[in-house]
């Protein structure tokens, strides 16, 4: 199985390829089980992750965001590598080698020729699971071309028509395209985000997908020195455009009852985001209230912001001019749960 339409014949030898742009892949995002579980591969434990992944089973979604976490724990790729030499038949352990090689890929740590070879042997193993296509698609998100990405989404939606943390890659990668072509909603980022939303069930997540657009372009334009380097000041948030996108994905969060989503912070994060930068500071609260001590690095780390600072500011801002009490420890909110026991480190 093929992980590009294409491929060129392998090079003799797999010389690191440095990729540019490197942001961290998601945190466990309060799902404990994931925190405990990273720290055991750390440790080398990897039947911890097995017995995770069993239980996980064919949520795609939980999977896809198990994976992508368990891939940054210090040494997965060694112990995957491991893992699978005990059991060959496992592509469970074939998903988690290939996801932990992108990771490295990333990091110019290994080559892309590598990890698009562990991403294609997963896939061969488990030809029902996306997972391995999430991995096709993060490393050409980077490093491939825009036909490459739309190879592996087309994959991953054969398999999972709604997968979310998919469609949040395929956003930003559009985002980038036509770096100059104005911000209008004929935009393929702003089209492919709507019409995600509206073809996705009614309990999707993916209805917030047009607000992570808006993000994403903004993030595009930035870096193109097209907006400035603060939100605040670009009045990207005050279109029309972005009213309609904005009142319609919080009217919808309101009737939401998909709080177990694995991935509900990060869109959570993109929509508080989104309502500050508007100027709607009730809802920009209650977002933040909602969100607690779990933040994302993206958007609040957009056009070279410091997260942690970003973050911290619109929630005392928003709050405040909301009348709502601010918490008695604000440090202890930029503390997600650990992945290690380290401090916070980005969708």
């Amino acid at each position: 199985m093929s992980i590009t339409p294409s491929p060129p014949p392998p090079p003799s030898s797999l010389v690191p390829t440095p990729c540019p742009d490197l942001r961290a892949l998601a945190p466990a995002l309060g799902d404990a089980e994931l925190a405990v579980t990273a720290d055991a591969l750390a440790l080398g434990q990897w039947a911890r992750v097995r017995t995770l992944l069993t239980g996980t089973g064919t949520d795609w979604d939980l999977r896809g965001h198990r994976l992508t976490v368990l891939a940054t724990s210090p040494g997965s790729a060694a112990w995957a590598a491991d893992w699978l030499l005990a059991e060959p038949d496992s592509g469970d352990a074939a998903t988690l080698l290939a996801l932990a090689t992108v990771r490295l890929a990333l990091r110019g740590a290994s080559s892309t020729t590598a990890a698009a070879r562990a991403c294609a042997t997963a896939a061969g193993m488990l030809p029902d699971d996306p997972t391995p296509w999430l991995g096709a698609l993060i490393l050409a998100r980077r490093c491939g071309t825009p036909d490459g990405q739309e190879h592996a989404f087309r994959q991953i939606r054969a398999r999972h028509r709604d997968h979310h943390h998919a469609h949040h890659l395929m956003t930003a990668a559009l985002a980038e395209r036509q770096p100059d072509g104005g911000d209008g909603p004929r935009h393929p980022a702003h089209d492919f985000a709507a019409r995600a939303a509206e073809r996705a069930p009614a309990d999707s997540p993916l209805a917030l997908l047009p607000v992570v657009a808006h993000a994403e372009r903004y993030r595009a334009l930035a870096a193109a020195g097209l907006a400035p380097p603060d939100p605040a000041d670009s009045g990207h948030w005050s279109t029309r455009h972005a009213h309609q996108v904005l009142q319609a994905a919080f009217d919808w969060w309101l009737e939401w009852e998909g709080e177990d989503h694995p991935r509900r912070t990060i869109d959570l994060n993109f929509l508080a985001h989104a309502m500050f930068h508007e100027g709607r500071m009730a809802e920009a609260a209650a977002l933040f209230q909602r969100i607690g001590p779990h933040p994302t690095r993206a958007p609040w780390s957009y056009a070279g912001r410091d997260a942690e600072g970003a973050f911290r500011a619109a929630r005392a801002t928003a709050l405040r001019r909301a009348g709502t009490p601010p918490p008695a420890d604000p440090g202890a909110l930029m503390t997600p749960t650990p992945m290690t026991p380290t401090p916070m480190t980005k969708v």
